[in-house]
């Protein structure tokens, strides 16, 4: 520990400055000890952890409640896309009748 912080109160900011400090000395002594292939590949082995963990727990759960709503939505479209195709044969119709010569 530094003289400095001896018998002082540290801030939380000290205190954060110190882990970065202790944090980095770890890492250059696992680097010193292993190699840096070695602490690199654990390092992208947690980062692929961390993304995995957070893609099931986060993402994945939303999908699921946006997949529901886009079958929703994909069923409203079809049952317009037949009302306009109803539609459109009933104005067909009329204006076929429209168009015949009415027999008197």
């Amino acid at each position: 520990m530094d003289r400095w912080y001896v018998g002082r109160r540290s801030s939380p900011r000290h205190q954060y400055i110190r882990d970065i400090r202790m944090i980095t000395v770890e890492l250059a002594e696992a680097i010193k000890s292993f190699g840096f292939p070695i602490v690199a590949a654990f390092g992208l082995g947690y980062f692929v952890y961390y993304v995995w963990t957070w893609v099931t727990k986060e993402i994945k759960p939303v999908l699921g409640e946006a997949n529901k709503t886009l079958i929703g939505l994909i069923d409203r479209i079809r049952m317009l896309d037949n009302d306009m195709i109803r539609l459109t044969q009933k104005l067909n119709m009329i204006l076929e009748d429209k168009e015949k010569p009415k027999k008197k």
